[in-house]
């Protein structure tokens, strides 16, 4: 099937040269594509001005599942399997006609034909009996890469570059230690790729990715990410200088972009933060990826083929004056990541203290159904798995630990449904006290409960459980509050008359000052007044509000403008403004500190819920009377009396009303100049002063 190198004798003209001379790249599915894609790699290849090159490249996009589906079809008889191995077939040739010409195209067209003819006649005899070995079926999906780096491989040589394409099955071996994963033998690949160089010696090497062998020189695959591990075995064999994983995204973002919009690329990562940040769904590399290069200190660049002008990610270990980084915001958490569709599962009883033994028999029992342990916390035992096991894994803990449930030693086995996890990874986190406050702060003040806790023994993560619909909310509050992205607020304000009108006025001459000096995102969500409302899911433009309440408002509905303005998942801190009078908007102010908004028996209620009620604005028009007030009596004074005019309509009348004219005339003159509330006759009537 392939051919197999002996190398029991290595000659010294077999030793190949290592080291700095070299980079590594590896081009994914989406990147070899079509034939323009592969074009578009083999420009990239032709202009690295490195010496030597090594390129990893997967099979075109699509082609490994269409092999896969292949197997499947032939298992299950599916006469269908032919004119899919014709649609394998026809991809090829047809990305072959636009690529190559002359006896390029003809040596490749060969080449495929004849590929094509044993797989025909290997699935006949799998048809007949129904079954597929794993060795098989990995020979089989293995095409895809063999066909994608012999097309490559020519039309760098067509860009006059000379070029040499590796069957890394002749190459990597590795032993197989379950059914998902491979661990290489680094041992014996050096010494395949020793005689592979020495029997085919070039500057450029285009070889296949995810493709392997046992070492009985059996077909194999890396299994998940595998061309991502291939270049970093690569890497780490030729002692490379830096291995570059070419993909379609622009690097590793602080948090999901899909989730927080304010995520930013980071610049740099440690092998630590990668590894933590794969483990906890953030799509960097696969854990195993990094392990290989991290033994020789070789940096991973991670770059989008489809924005050059982006330098990317690199993944190296960290300099020894951190401050060298040049992050773009200096942060002991360099991001955050989720999974979600978990189960929490308790497992408690005050008959498991000091009782050897009882966590093996709980883990062995996950073991023994096949489950995945996520996450662990501690108190009696508490363990995060996938929603779809905790079924199985439930009724092994009450098979095997039957006996103890009935006798009261453990309470019970509790499944908590429907939960996610939230993980911080910073390498600084560990010498940077505070941090897990931080973090805990802020999901409280978003009024997020949190189910479990754990924090890795490298420190270099912190891992909470919550529900799966305040994950949105939190990773966002985090986010926010790690200085990650600016410090966003959603704004609502109630009541667009004349204090409102001013305010929103205010909110949108100030606006760049407040991102720009103070790094506040203030964002005005909804707009009501007593008729009409406007509401918006990611800010209304203050510039055309008054506009937009009149020609595109609806009927204002409070509890509808509340939830769209504390519930949109899209901004974690909230303030409500009330700018009216209106008693039935105070009736709302429990429920929405309730909620944890925070809004300009209250009292205790702000302090159970973490929330804040400013009341400055009504009791001096903004000046800071009771701010100055608390600083006396915080100090052990005592206030005997306070003498004053509590009311600026009043106090304008006062002085304005000399007889010249009639009361109603400055009355009037007062209301223009903003002075009273919005109906003069509260402020007439004490009831604006009894407010205060």
């Amino acid at each position: 099937m392939f051919t197999d190198i002996s190398v029991d004798k290595l000659t010294e003209e077999a030793q190949i040269p290592k080291g700095q001379m070299w980079s590594v790249h590896k081009f994914g599915g989406t990147c070899v594509g079509t034939s323009q894609r592969i074009k578009n790699v083999g420009e990239i290849i032709v202009n690295d001005d490195t010496e030597r090159k090594l390129i990893v490249v997967s099979a075109m996009s699509k082609v490994t599942d269409m092999m896969y589906d292949l197997i499947c079809k032939v298992q299950s008889r599916n006469d269908s399997y032919l004119s899919a191995l014709d649609a394998v077939f026809e991809k090829h040739q047809l990305t072959a006609h636009d690529l190559l010409d002359g006896d390029e195209l003809a040596g490749f067209l060969s080449r495929l034909h004849h590929d094509i003819n044993n797989l025909k006649a290997m699935l006949r005899a799998i048809y007949i009996a129904g079954h597929a070995t794993e060795s098989f079926t990995d020979f089989v999906v293995g095409h895809g890469e063999l066909w994608s780096a012999q097309m490559l491989a020519a039309v760098v040589r067509k860009n006059g570059i000379d070029c040499k394409w590796m069957d890394t099955r002749e190459v990597l071996i590795v032993n197989p230690t379950n059914p998902n994963q491979v661990d290489p033998d680094f041992s014996e690949s050096e010494k395949r790729l020793e005689k592979w160089f020495s029997q085919s010696p070039s500057n450029t090497i285009i070889a296949t990715g995810f493709i392997a062998s046992t070492p009985d020189s059996i077909p194999t695959t890396l299994k998940r990410d595998g061309s991502d591990f291939s270049a970093a075995i690569m890497g780490a064999l030729l002692r490379a200088y830096q291995v570059t994983i070419w993909t379609d995204v622009d690097g590793v973002y602080s948090a999901d972009p899909r989730k927080v919009s304010e995520a930013v690329i980071l610049r740099t990562l440690s092998y630590q933060e990668a590894w933590e940040m794969s483990y906890f769904g953030a799509n960097v590399l696969h854990p195993r990826t990094i392990i290989p290069v991290m033994r020789y200190d070789i940096p991973i660049v991670i770059r989008n083929i489809f924005n050059l002008s982006v330098p990317g990610i690199m993944i190296c270990r960290p300099p020894v004056d951190e401050n060298e980084d040049e992050q773009i915001i200096d942060s002991p958490v360099k991001g955050f990541a989720t999974i979600d569709n978990l189960a929490l599962v308790n497992v408690e009883g005050t008959g498991m203290a000091g009782v050897p033994g009882t966590a093996n028999a709980i883990f062995g029992a996950v073991k023994d159904v096949g489950a995945n342990v996520i996450m662990i916390s501690q108190h009696s035992v508490c363990f995060a798995v996938p929603e779809k096991e905790v079924k199985a894994v439930a009724e092994a803990l009450e098979s095997r630990f039957r006996e103890a449930l009935n006798a009261g030693r453990l309470s019970q086995v509790a499944i908590v449904p429907n939960c996610s996890i939230l993980a911080a990874v910073g390498q600084k986190m560990a010498s940077t006290p505070g941090v897990s406050a931080t973090l805990f702060n802020a999901l409280a003040k978003a009024n997020i409960n949190i189910r479990a806790i754990a924090h890795g023994c490298s420190e270099y993560n912190i891992t909470v459980v919550l529900k799966r619909e305040d994950c949105i909310g939190a990773l966002r509050a985090v986010h926010s509050r790690c200085y990650l992205s600016r410090t966003t607020i959603a704004m609502g304000i109630i009541g667009p008359g004349l204090i409102g009108a001013t305010l929103l006025d205010q909110l949108r001459d100030q606006a760049a000052v407040l991102k720009e000096d103070f790094n506040i995102d203030l964002r005005v969500m909804g707009i009501t007044g007593s008729r009409t409302m406007v509401l918006s899911d990611t800010g209304i433009d203050l510039s055309t509000w008054r506009e937009l309440l009149k020609e595109k408002g609806e009927v204002a509905d409070v509890e509808k403008f509340t939830q769209l303005v504390h519930g949109n998942h899209f901004i974690p801190n909230t303030v409500l403004v009330d700018c009216t009078a209106d008693s039935n908007v105070a009736s709302c102010y429990h429920d929405w500190l309730r909620r944890g908004i925070h809004y300009l028996k209250l009292r205790s209620l702000q302090w159970k819920s973490y929330t804040h009620y400013f009341y400055e604005a009504t009791v001096g028009a903004g000046l800071p009377i009771i701010s100055t007030l608390r600083g006396p009596l915080e100090a052990g004074d005592h206030i005997l009396r306070i003498e004053g005019i509590f009311s600026g309509t009043l106090s304008y009348l006062f002085n304005s009303f000399v007889g010249a004219r009639s009361f109603s005339e400055v009355v009037a003159e007062a209301k223009e100049a903003g002075y009273t509330e919005p109906d003069p006759r509260d402020d007439l009537s004490g009831a604006d002063v009894a407010r205060k």
